[in-house]
């Protein structure tokens, strides 16, 4: 995991994170965490399992035919790369 550095910070926002971090039963550092999560990484954004399960919905893909795919999927292991 990376680790951030904030320099040149307000003076009340150190105060706030802490009110803040206490009345969501978290540390500052985990409020940080939370806080930055938050504002990058919106709860609307698509997830690729999301986008694949609408994908088969809308083509009616049923547990039947997902079925036929695992029976002639080949399950021989993959063998290591070399470079000989």
């Amino acid at each position: 995991m990376a680790i951030l550095t904030a320099r040149n910070v307000p003076d009340e926002v150190p105060g706030a994170l802490r009110v803040r971090a206490a009345q969501h039963g978290r540390s500052m550092e985990a409020e940080e965490r939370e806080i930055l999560a938050a504002a990058l990484k919106p709860s609307n954004r698509v997830r690729a399992g999301d986008a694949l399960a609408a994908i088969g919905r809308k083509t009616g893909l049923t547990n039947d035919d997902v079925a036929v795919f695992e029976n002639v999927r080949d399950r021989t292991p993959a063998k290591p790369l070399s470079f000989d």
